[in-house]
């Protein structure tokens, strides 16, 4: 018990939340119109325990808290204060390339990056092939998309999937007039998926 003690004075950030436990209790309880009394006799737990729980003179446990939280018909986390969970959205600003828009869709900095692609047409880049270090996956969502990868030139449509090592040359944009929609992986040398897809018969 002296080393839960020692534990919780090393800690300031455990103490904010208990210190804050006591007036949420006796604001809970108000807000609904119970009484100590009426408390004391649904959770078993004495009337000073409680008034001593509510003024901060009582350090609350979970032994004192649980029978409390079932008697208010709330989550424990409602009587502790616990921090919610953070949003887990994506909240990137589209990056604008000329005719060409990326929404990262990834904010984990470094390893795989993802992006939603929007390309406009006509492109008017012209088709040069060029190489960098690593590991691309595309996946077209709408519209068709063109991709010159060494001596292949394909044509993706909606569904459909190429990936490549961007080390060899390569050049992906809209077919004719059409706007393309597709999705991009990129990660370090080494990070692949496994869809591909296969060149366009003549």
């Amino acid at each position: 018990m002296d080393c839960m003690k020692e534990q919780n004075q090393d800690d300031p950030g455990l103490d904010a939340v208990l210190t804050g436990v006591g007036p949420r209790l006796r604001r809970l309880r108000k807000d609904r119109g119970v009484t100590l009394a009426a408390l004391s006799e649904a959770t078993g737990i004495s009337v000073s325990t409680l008034s001593r729980l509510e003024s901060g003179g009582r350090r609350p446990s979970l032994e004192l808290l649980l029978p409390i939280a079932r008697a208010h018909e709330v989550p424990l986390d409602d009587l502790v204060g616990a921090p919610p969970v953070s949003d887990p959205r994506v909240r990137a600003k589209p990056i604008v390339h000329g005719s060409r828009t990326s929404l990262p869709l990834t904010s984990r900095p470094g390893g795989l990056q993802a992006y939603k692609v929007v390309q406009k047409a006509p492109c008017t880049e012209v088709p040069e092939q060029r190489t960098h270090e690593g590991y691309e996956w595309l996946y077209v969502l709408s519209g068709r998309l063109r991709l010159k990868l060494a001596e292949h030139d394909l044509v993706l449509g909606p569904g459909e999937a190429a990936e490549f090592d961007t080390r060899l040359p390569h050049w992906f944009g809209p077919v004719g007039d059409e706007p393309v929609e597709f999705l991009s992986l990129f990660g370090p040398q080494g990070e692949r998926m496994h869809v591909r897809a296969k060149p366009k018969r003549s």
